[in-house]
């Protein structure tokens, strides 16, 4: 429309030097994505009040570097519907592993496609290499968040697992199993 872009920027500035790339123009975009996904699973229980007592999951995929607010800050934005009902299952990689898990989904042909789009390796850098997951994950099975415990597994997929499915069933298997416990010792 020939006026300012919203959202992005087609450059950016790490470490002193500018890129071209978009990225947001600011980061509390990254919590309004969060706030998105409050109104949806909003909705989701005002279609289906019953969605929980039929037993059903509502699954929430996201990742957050140190660089726009880490997970601390976006567990603060979901809402409290949603962290009352809510259990983590993280899946730890190493910051270079996911660089190479990266590297191997990209699929130039479809650079849009949710399975098979990738980011350049200076923004996997600049977004995603600090995390703040060690820190907001300190207590063995809850992550505090606001006022409430959310239990937490650790799925390791290092070295990985998600290509084999021999491991992969076993390994989930037993971490979900350890969160299947935390959650009914809790007091919800």
């Amino acid at each position: 429309m020939g006026l300012p872009r919203l959202i992005s920027n087609r450059t950016f500035d790490y470490k002193g030097k500018t890129y071209d790339g978009y990225v947001f123009k600011e980061k509390w975009y990254w919590n309004f994505l969060i706030k998105k996904l409050n109104h949806k699973y909003d909705r989701l229980l005002r279609d289906e009040p019953d969605f929980h007592k039929n037993n059903k999951t509502a699954i929430i995929e996201f990742s957050r570097g140190s660089e726009h607010g880490g997970f601390k800050t976006a567990y603060d934005y979901l809402s409290d519907i949603i962290l009352q009902n809510a259990v983590t299952l993280y899946i730890y990689v190493d910051f270079e592993e996911s660089m190479r898990k990266n590297r191997r989904r990209y699929n130039p042909d479809k650079p849009d496609s949710i399975l098979e789009h990738a980011l350049e390796d200076l923004k996997m850098e600049m977004l995603y290499k600090d995390s703040d997951w060690e820190e907001f994950a300190a207590d063995p099975e809850y992550l505090k968040v606001k006022e409430f415990d959310v239990p937490y597994g650790v799925f390791n997929n290092m070295p990985e697992k998600t290509d084999k499915p021999e491991v992969l069933g076993a390994h989930l298997e037993e971490v979900l199993a350890r969160l299947w416990q935390v959650y009914n010792r809790g007091a919800r």
